[in-house]
């Protein structure tokens, strides 16, 4: 396991940028209590004087806010970016609804145009598979969006190799986002090889457990109401305090490196293969500057290697998901049920 070149590039299909991005669903979506759209808005803008180029949104981000907040910070900006929506999971009367239809991935489509202000979106991924919608149907229906030019590239989230494979058939997939962390190694069961097969970029979304891997982790008992994370087994009384100590072994790992946690975390995660990139996401300013340093970091393979020993798919202590969410994801499964 090598250590993370300095400034590393990488490809997503046609668009080369650095091997981090920022994921912006917790500035108006599932992660507590939003910022104010000033404090997102200064967040944004500091990632593009940082360099950031990758930006990953959804439709279903605060239904709709969270492209509308890139729309705004983008205008003028545009072309500084590879800009990366998803469809097929958006928000109906206030639920979460997954419909891969391809009448509803047009239409989805062309909303989020409209909220991001620009004419085309560089990756646009379907964010779920629909179980009553063959793959093929919904992938044909995005190549569609290709050939009209509102799409440049594809994506696929949360899918297993097989899914992939089905998907790539039918259209050339760019990227495939799933989660992958030290602490979630689903993909180890299949993408990560299919990935490198097929020449498709794996995008690591959640690379620093859902802030678990962080200098501030999350008081679970703290969380607001409508945290994503209360409904996770990892961060229940079950489960929390044993994924803590092995937290606390990896912090002293990290100092011993020379890093912070988030950075041996990221580090990591980008050691796996050339073709991994990742999206961590945050409200601070100071993370966000932390994260990106580590493109320049070279941190030290003996410390990835023991971090992986640590904390990995046979010494985390519950699934990512209850069993309910699991039964919707096509992911391959690893470690405790999950």
């Amino acid at each position: 396991m090598n250590a993370v070149p300095a400034a590393a590039a990488r490809r997503i299909g046609p668009f080369e940028v650095p091997a981090l991005g920022l994921g912006c669903m917790n500035l108006s979506h599932a992660y507590g209590v939003p910022p104010t759209p000033q404090a997102a808005e200064h967040l944004l803008r500091t990632a593009l004087d940082e360099g950031v180029t990758h930006l990953d949104t959804a439709a279903l981000y605060g239904f709709g806010a969270n492209e509308e907040l890139l729309g705004r910070v983008l205008a003028g900006h545009r072309d500084r970016v590879l800009l990366a929506s998803k469809c097929g999971m958006t928000g109906v009367d206030g639920r979460r609804v997954v419909d891969g239809r391809p009448e509803t991935l047009r239409r989805t489509a062309d909303r989020a145009l409209a909220r991001l202000r620009t004419d085309t979106i560089d990756l646009y991924y379907l964010h779920r598979l629909d179980p009553r919608v063959p793959v093929e149907e919904s992938v044909g229906a995005m190549a569609d969006l290709v050939a009209a030019g509102k799409v440049r590239a594809l994506g696929l989230s949360e899918v297993s190799a097989a899914t992939l494979r089905r998907a790539h058939a039918v259209h050339p997939i760019a990227a495939l986002q799933n989660e992958y962390s030290l602490w979630t190694r689903n993909p180890e069961e299949g993408t990560l090889a299919a990935t490198r097969e097929l020449g498709v970029a794996l995008v690591a979304f959640s690379p620093l457990a859902r802030g678990f891997l962080t200098s501030a982790p999350p008081a679970p008992d703290r969380l607001p109401a409508g945290d994503i994370r209360r409904a996770m087994p990892r961060f229940g009384a079950d489960h929390y305090p044993a994924n803590l100590a092995l937290r606390h072994r990896l912090a002293g790992t990290a100092r011993d490196a020379g890093c912070t946690l988030a950075q041996l975390a990221l580090a990591w995660v980008l050691s796996r293969a050339p073709h991994v990139l990742a999206v961590p996401g945050t409200r601070s300013v100071a993370h966000l500057k932390e994260n990106l340093a580590v493109l320049d970091l070279a941190v030290p393979a003996e410390a990835l290697e023991a971090a992986g020993a640590v904390l990995n798919a046979t010494t985390v202590h519950g699934p990512r998901y209850d069993e309910a969410t699991l039964a919707g994801i096509d992911t391959e499964r690893c470690g405790p049920a999950g």
